[in-house]
């Protein structure tokens, strides 16, 4: 089982295929692993793998990954976690593909190495959009769950991480209007619909963000294959010649 050891952060990895690297961020909010993928529309894992050098992983404390949970910690410790993980795989540049909570965690990947991301595929970004208290109560959910596992992590600290991911003002909790402006990563969008994952979140990204491109129909059988073709299109734009 790929385990990738950072002091008391364990983190379950799987790499498929052979190319240009990628990056997957699984949806499922805290519990954000890479088996949901195989939930969703289409399964990127399998589309791509025959092309890129595929990289799945469970982020920490979701699925077999585990980390301690501390007050300090927010959306700057997952993003130092997956840049980590790309580092001990021996990665510079890299696609970056993630859905649900993905979304804020590519934008976090965009500003902390803007000139590793060579590209971002943003499927369903949630956003904040008069829905905070249904992220709290996914957060909550999660940290009930967890909390008998990390008896040394304070109420106080449970609270104290869950207002840094979720008590920020940004529209998409890692970046707001004017670091999505500053964003030239070239970016795909595909739309949102719902409670967590706002219409509107997904248009203000691809309106404000330089480089973006929307894609509006993609969920939906009958919309699968223009959307996948779409999705390799713009990776294959973007994926540096060597």
């Amino acid at each position: 089982m790929p385990m990738f050891e950072s002091g008391d952060t364990k983190l379950y990895y799987e790499e498929h295929g052979s190319g240009f690297p990628i990056l997957l961020i699984a949806p499922g909010g805290m519990r954000s692993e890479m088996t949901f993928w195989e939930r969703t529309p289409w399964n990127p894992i399998t589309q791509l793998s025959d092309r890129y050098r595929v990289i799945a992983m469970d982020q920490r404390n979701a699925g077999r990954s585990s980390a301690p949970v501390r007050a300090g910690h927010g959306w700057q410790t997952y993003t130092a976690d997956q840049l980590a993980l790309l580092d001990h795989l021996g990665v510079d540049r890299f696609h970056v593909a993630g859905m649900c909570i993905g979304g804020s965690y590519i934008m976090a990947l965009a500003a902390a190495a803007p000139q590793r991301v060579a590209s971002g595929v943003v499927f369903q970004t949630i956003g904040l959009d008069g829905n905070r208290q249904a992220f709290y109560d996914m957060f909550d959910s999660w940290a009930d769950e967890l909390a008998p596992e990390r008896p040394d992590t304070s109420p106080q600290a449970w609270a104290e991480f869950r207002e840094r991911m979720y008590g920020v003002d940004e529209f998409l909790f890692t970046a707001g209007d004017d670091e999505v402006r500053a964003c030239t990563t070239p970016l795909l969008v595909l739309l949102g619909n719902d409670l967590y994952h706002p219409e509107a979140s997904s248009r203000r990204l691809a309106e404000l963000a330089p480089n973006a491109t929307l894609v509006e129909h993609w969920k939906e059988a009958p919309y699968h294959a223009a959307a996948m073709a779409e999705m390799e299109q713009f990776l294959a734009r973007h994926t540096p010649t060597a």
